[in-house]
């Protein structure tokens, strides 16, 4: 039974799943910056510390003062549920505002590998909508 999305198992998980990437760490090895991936409709949040290809901290909140990430990446449930699949790519659900970002867009721009591999992390986290 896989860990439900969103929640700590799940963050946990998705941390297990960063640090143990080599092709993650490889991509991302000169990124560092923070996220709360929101489910817009809800109190629900994912904060994810990403630090020269690691996962330094992945915490399930509901509390959107808990931290000051550098980015923040809103959508819906259903929108989030193709990303973690593998069916919508993040940075095409930014570009057709299926995701909204708020954060600097060229630095994301210009670390598309590393969330490319990101989401292929996420996908290999066995997870329950």
């Amino acid at each position: 039974m896989g860990a439900k999305f969103p929640s700590q198992a799940w963050a946990d998980a998705m941390k297990e799943a960063v640090n143990s990437s080599e092709s993650y760490a490889a991509a991302a090895k000169n990124w560092e910056g923070d996220f709360y991936f929101v489910v817009s409709g809800s109190d629900d949040l994912i904060y994810m510390d990403l630090w020269h290809g690691q996962c330094r901290d992945a915490v399930y909140t509901t509390d959107p003062t808990f931290k000051t990430p550098e980015f923040k990446i809103t959508a819906k449930h259903d929108q989030w549920v193709k990303v973690l699949q593998g069916k919508l790519d993040p940075i095409q659900g930014m570009m057709t505002r299926q995701l909204k970002l708020d954060g600097n867009l060229i630095k994301i721009m210009q670390n598309v590998k590393a969330a490319q591999e990101l989401v292929g992390c996420a996908t290999q986290v066995d997870t329950e909508f």
